[in-house]
């Protein structure tokens, strides 16, 4: 197939259109994960699991460690914080937005409850996060 074959770019919208349906299925049909009200955004995620532990990378750019909440409870691991807008903004004509801002929140049911939390960084305007388990 090719770049022009039809088939190309409406698999690749299907794709899109579940991902957003898996969005929008996470932020509000499941009973007790759902996020709070003045969450803005969610950011995404890169989850990675070996037999000692499980890594956790949440693209959080322009977020100030102190800003950043991690908890796991009954087995859920919440991240959640704010993304101030930069100081540049203030005073400023604003031609676009792209950047999500506000406050954010993430919340992932781990595999079994056996996980806490190990260490965690931010690098590159990633959040890296490594759990362990519990035993």
């Amino acid at each position: 197939m090719s770049a022009a074959d039809p088939r190309n770019w409406m698999w690749a919208e299907a794709c899109a259109m579940i991902e957003r349906a898996e969005q929008l299925h996470r932020r509000f049909f499941q009973p007790g994960l759902a996020p709070a009200a003045a969450v803005n955004w969610e950011p995404p995620v890169d989850v990675y699991e070996s037999e000692q532990e499980l890594t956790i990378v949440a693209a959080l750019p322009g977020v100030e460690p102190q800003a950043i909440e991690i908890a796991i409870e009954r087995g859920v691991l919440r991240v959640a914080g704010v993304r101030q807008l930069p100081a540049c903004v203030h005073g400023a004509a604003i031609h676009r937005l792209e950047i999500p801002h506000g406050r954010f929140e993430r919340r992932l049911r781990l595999s079994d409850q056996g996980w806490q939390l190990g260490r965690f960084t931010l690098v590159n305007g990633c959040l890296v996060l490594t759990l362990t388990h519990s035993r």
